[in-house]
């Protein structure tokens, strides 16, 4: 059938796109997920992963980077597509399919959306059950978390600019679930040369206080953009 200006319409059902975002944040101990209360129904009081409906003037990464930005207050938050989900009944009001997008943003940059008392930093043991299909997706979403931080540094993102070395271990040991020797992970990621100590310990004082490092952040995009190994 042709319309006005020659352009096409098909009689197919049309599904709505979304795009959910699984926002990731890292408060020094914990690896926490940013979660926001459903005001409205289906799930009204729920909690649920930021998103929404996809307009129709924006793409599928534009889309999300708006829900980030409205949630956050982030502009250039580390953001990408990971997974699709199109189960026939996953949304009671209809036949929707959203795209799922994967977050990493610093905690103390987000300024919150224009209703944070809406919004939660949640432990990822301590989530409840969530609206939609949201708890699949959450769990997909860490899975490509685990699989990325073998291939590509993700501190840079989560952490604050200046850290500790057990710091940077808690965050890789929260990510992955599992705990590392202390001295065999300091050395084997001194030896990428991502790091930098950013001064001595002041003269006299304890062992035991940590040396602060930052990111040396030409190599660490060399290692984004290539990827890398890591193996503990």
């Amino acid at each position: 059938m042709f319309k006005e200006k020659g352009q096409f319409t098909y009689p197919y059902p049309r599904p709505s796109v979304t795009t959910d975002c699984v926002i990731f944040g890292y408060d020094g101990k914990d690896l926490k997920v940013l979660l926001v209360e459903r005001g409205i129904e289906p799930f009204k009081g729920m909690w649920a992963l930021p998103g929404g409906f996809l307009q129709m003037d924006e793409t599928a990464i534009q889309g999300a980077k708006r829900e980030l930005l409205e949630e956050t207050g982030l502009k250039d938050a580390y953001i990408e597509q990971f997974h699709t989900f199109s189960a026939v009944n996953r949304d009671p009001r209809g036949r929707v399919i959203t795209i799922a997008h994967l977050a990493l943003v610093k905690i103390s940059e987000v300024k919150g959306g224009d209703d944070a008392a809406r919004a939660g930093w949640f432990n990822l043991d301590k989530v409840p059950q969530l609206a939609f299909d949201h708890d699949m997706i959450l769990r997909e979403a860490e899975k490509a978390l685990r699989e990325k931080i073998h291939f590509e540094p993700v501190g840079f993102e989560l952490l604050p600019e200046v850290f500790t070395m057990p710091q940077l271990q808690n965050l890789y040991e929260s990510i992955l679930g599992v705990r590392f020797d202390r001295r065999n992970f300091s050395s084997k990621m001194l030896h990428l040369g991502i790091l930098e100590a950013t001064g001595d310990r002041p003269a006299g004082t304890s062992s035991r206080i940590p040396i602060l490092y930052r990111f040396n952040k030409d190599r660490y995009d060399i290692f984004k953009s290539k990827g890398f190994r890591l193996e503990f």
